[in-house]
């Protein structure tokens, strides 16, 4: 503010700050652009400051690593409104301000901003949902599939039941946007962190391609299964776990205590029952799916079962270790 020291105290303290740290603009110019970094931080209020001086506090709390929102409606505040990361402005503004902010309210109401930042960080939050889900799934379907392609005379599954497989599990991905977040991952901004997506991928990806293993041997070498039967086999298995750890990923609370969107949830448990269903019809003939005895579709309720078990204590284990 341009107000002197005592008046800028009078109004933090009935904005509810105590014990304030002020700075005047006379002392502001004897900091040399270092030492302005390394203290603008603890400042709370800056009086008596020059336009010019905004524009280089903003500039020194950016190199500080803070992500920097300013509000201005004067000529005198076009400058700091573009150095800011986030200029904002009003209707009633000058047009030099408002031409400069990259946000401009409608009404005197700062609630509109608290309420875009909440849903801005929901979106990110579910838009890493979907990250961690396709990478993981689709690193986890690549390794089961090169490596049972090296120990068997046939193809695992058909370009068409690929295809297939990939349509049935994007419609539980597809809802993920309409999805419940949580209230801890909007409550701090939160930002890309390629080195935990791998992470993520590797550790639930290898996870999947484990219990495709278990799979794997069961159609072989206990139901010694046909070809067709054991493509059927690996897709049921395939899609129903792919479809019901979206339950699991999409939290990092157990899943039974985060409630997902209803979308998701008719769509995941549409996908499930379409999927143990179609090798009975027509269409899965057109497939080149078979029937399956119910001991094996006992067996694929097991192995799904210890998959989504074994994913939950893996998430919290990695949730633990890996800030993201």
């Amino acid at each position: 503010t341009g107000d002197n020291p005592l008046v800028a105290a009078n109004v933090s303290r009935q904005m509810g700050l105590s014990e304030t740290k002020i700075i005047t603009g006379p002392d502001l110019g004897q900091l040399s652009d270092y030492a302005l970094v390394q203290r603008v931080v603890d400042v709370d209020v800056f009086a008596e400051i020059e336009p010019n001086q905004k524009e280089r506090i903003i500039l020194a709390l950016r190199k500080a690593g803070n992500v920097v929102g300013y509000l201005g409606d004067g000529i005198n505040d076009a400058s700091a409104l573009h150095a800011a990361d986030v200029g904002i402005s009003v209707e009633s503004a000058v047009d030099v301000a408002k031409e400069a902010a990259d946000i401009v309210l409608l009404e005197k109401d700062l609630g509109v901003l608290v309420q875009g930042v909440r849903e801005g960080r929901a979106t990110f939050a579910n838009t890493l949902k979907y990250v961690f889900m396709a990478t993981s799934a689709n690193f986890g379907n690549m390794f089961s599939m090169a490596g049972l392609s090296l120990f068997i005379p046939f193809l695992p599954l058909l370009p068409k039941q690929i295809l297939l497989t990939n349509l049935l599990t994007d419609f539980p991905e597809m809802t993920i946007a309409t999805d419940n977040v949580d209230k801890e991952m909007v409550d701090y901004p939160r930002r890309w962190d390629i080195k935990a997506i791998r992470k993520f991928m590797m550790t639930f990806g290898l996870m999947s391609s484990v219990f495709d293993y278990l799979t794997f041997g069961a159609l072989l070498l206990v139901f010694h299964a046909t070809q067709d039967q054991f493509r059927t086999g690996w897709f049921l298995e395939s899609v129903c776990s792919a479809s019901l750890i979206v339950l699991v990923i999409r939290s990092r609370k157990p899943f039974f205590r985060s409630r997902p969107s209803k979308y998701l949830f008719v769509a995941t448990l549409s996908t499930v029952v379409l999927t143990l269903i179609l090798p009975f019809t027509p269409l899965g003939l057109i497939f080149g799916f078979r029937p399956l005895p119910m001991s094996f579709l006992l067996l694929v309720a097991v192995i799904v079962t210890g998959y989504i078990i074994s994913a939950e204590v893996a998430k919290t284990i990695f949730y633990r270790r890996v800030q993201c």
